[in-house]
């Protein structure tokens, strides 16, 4: 309650915390409290200055400063930011980054690559946002019934999902059941 009452109480007093003692670990929560509160640009030093730091450069911040960069419209540095991560360590498994990706993509008018990603990732990130956007974007190019076969399918899946499931994902369930026209 009393972060919706004051929403910087946190983020001041993680400032405070830095100001106490300037760790890896103060800097990356204040970076990930100023994502919550749109201060992209401020999140974007804090990860610079943490990969800069030894044992800072962890695929964790780097994925960090990429939703940073992807905040402030610097699609390009995202994008870079991502392969990057995905070239360092090819066995990292992380899959909100990886929808980050394609989003980027597909914001940068990557749409080939961003159709691919959203595949790739949809068959295992936890929710149906990778193929709704995915759904979306074929529509958009004027592949209806591809869109409508995927969104089909996800309005039936989440259909038969658990209450609490469809209500987390009530969004997407209601965007692919537009598309698919049910």
């Amino acid at each position: 309650m009393a972060g919706a009452m004051d929403p910087t109480r946190r983020y001041r007093q993680l400032r405070d915390d830095l100001d106490l003692v300037d760790t890896i670990a103060n800097r990356a929560a204040l970076a990930e409290e100023c994502l919550a509160l749109g201060k992209y640009d401020e999140a974007l030093g804090h990860y610079d200055r943490v990969l800069a730091l030894p044992l800072g450069d962890e695929p964790v911040f780097m994925l960090g400063k990429a939703r940073a960069e992807f905040g402030l419209g610097a699609l390009d540095a995202a994008i870079a930011t991502l392969e990057e991560v995905k070239r360092r360590w090819p066995s990292y498994q992380f899959a909100e980054g990886h929808l980050l990706y394609a989003i980027a993509l597909e914001k940068a008018g990557r749409t080939d690559e961003a159709l691919a990603n959203y595949d790739d990732v949809g068959r295992y990130y936890p929710g149906a946002e990778p193929r709704v956007r995915q759904a979306q974007l074929l529509q958009r190019l004027g592949r209806g019934e591809e869109a409508r076969a995927i969104a089909t399918d996800v309005a039936r899946s989440l259909g038969r999902a658990p209450d609490h499931v469809r209500r987390r994902q009530a969004q997407w369930l209601t965007a692919a059941r537009q598309i698919a026209g049910v």
